[in-house]
């Protein structure tokens, strides 16, 4: 059973020492309860509502890209959205998959100049990311030059917290593996 006390409102102090003139009761009652809260977002500051974030549950799995030649260059996802928004998110899973075992370079790259990055139009497309992440000078933010892959596997990846906020981003995946390559990515973000 809730229970209730009465406390003596901040706006009435002054009628609490024994001016009668004050307009506002002294006392308000305050429910001594607990009760479950949800969250579901919350209004900003131009009063639109932003709903709470939550991890992908399942890898969006980009289309194939087929037939890659040897030193050949993709950019994923290529499918709508053709780009990844880490708005909200601050951890990244990326997996890719490919008929050929080898090594296979991967870089966090802008995403297509036809997206903005916000309201910032033209980007520099497929130019890899920069920034300062736990130190003072700006560095690539993803580049790994050659990840040895195995074939007909999803090889799976976590990347904590260096992409966190990018709002228009692909991977530059390219094929060093020795011959033509079929490469699939995908990716799930994490709050």
């Amino acid at each position: 059973m809730p229970s209730e006390r009465t406390g003596y409102a901040p706006w009435s102090l002054t009628r609490e020492a024994g001016v009668q003139s004050a307009t506002v009761d002294g006392t308000i009652k305050v429910p001594q309860n607990i009760q479950p809260v949800l969250s579901t977002g919350f209004v900003d500051e131009r009063g639109d509502w932003k709903g709470v974030k939550s991890s992908d549950e399942v890898f969006r799995i980009d289309e194939m890209h087929g037939g890659i030649p040897n030193g050949g260059t993709v950019l994923s996802p290529q499918q709508q959205p053709d780009f990844i928004n880490m708005t909200g998110f601050t951890d990244l899973y990326i997996a890719v998959k490919t008929d050929r075992a080898g090594n296979y370079a991967m870089d966090a790259v802008m995403g297509p100049d036809t997206n903005t990055f916000a309201n910032l139009t033209p980007v520099d497309a497929a130019a890899t990311l920069i920034g300062a992440f736990d130190q003072s000078d700006l560095n690539n933010l993803f580049v790994d030059g050659a990840q040895g892959l195995t074939a007909n596997v999803w090889n799976i990846f976590y990347l904590s917290r260096m992409l966190k906020g990018q709002k228009n981003m692909q991977f530059k995946i390219t094929n060093n593996a020795g011959g033509n390559a079929d490469i699939t990515f995908a990716y799930l973000r994490v709050i």
